[in-house]
């Protein structure tokens, strides 16, 4: 039965079947999939019915980019559904989420576990190690000010371990990192790529 509703880049769906898989797909693909872990959508334009996908194997260089039925959702986790999560093991991308956790929610905007500690806070599913990043995603459908990014950049380079965090626009995605810097332009990752963009949240620049 199909339980999910809007998916959004960064979400783990559960229920991709062997068959969805090309012929030519590498065997660790087979693998992961038939252990039943989930995949997780990606920022790509997808056919109709369907979602862009992606498999995470063992190794970082382990990633493959498929496309996954609408219809074959059995279970979706949001990151924003981990934030409370504490995991089975110690490791310091999770003490830092431990540590931000009060910051982020502080911030009164959605915010959410994304990357290796989302996969596995979602699956059970060892994915990190001793020097993992934690990857945060914020959603922000208004302008979010430099000047509040770089205080909120500053507060969280202070944590167990080095935090990234994608800023969720609404045509996009960039990184909290570079908008806090310097440089006039920053790069926005869409579904149909990425482009270096002034005002991220300016839909007439965006679709330009």
């Amino acid at each position: 039965m199909n339980r999910a509703g809007e998916v959004l880049p960064h979400d783990l769906l559960w229920g991709m079947g062997l068959s969805a898989l090309a012929d030519d797909a590498p065997a660790w693909v087979v693998d992961t999939l038939g252990l039943g872990h989930p995949v997780v959508v990606r920022r790509a334009l997808a056919p109709c019915g369907q979602v862009a996908v992606g498999v995470r194997g063992t190794r970082r260089e382990q990633r493959y980019a498929t496309f996954m039925a609408h219809a074959d959702i059995v279970r979706q986790v949001r990151p924003e559904q981990l934030t409370r999560e504490v995991g089975q093991r110690d490791w310091p991308a999770l003490r830092a989420l431990a540590q931000v956790r009060p910051l982020l929610d502080a911030l009164a905007l959605s915010w959410g576990v994304s990357g290796s500690a989302g996969y596995e806070l979602a699956s059970g599913h060892a994915a990190l190690h001793a020097h993992s990043d934690l990857d945060l995603i914020i959603r922000t459908p208004q302008p979010f000010d430099r000047l509040r990014a770089r205080a909120l950049l500053q507060a969280l380079d202070r944590s167990a371990c080095r935090i990234d965090v994608q800023l969720q626009v609404p045509a996009g995605a960039l990184a909290l990192r570079e908008w806090a810097g310097g440089s006039r332009q920053v790069l926005l990752k869409g579904a149909q790529g990425a482009r270096l963009v002034t005002e991220p949240w300016y839909r007439a620049e965006v679709l330009a």
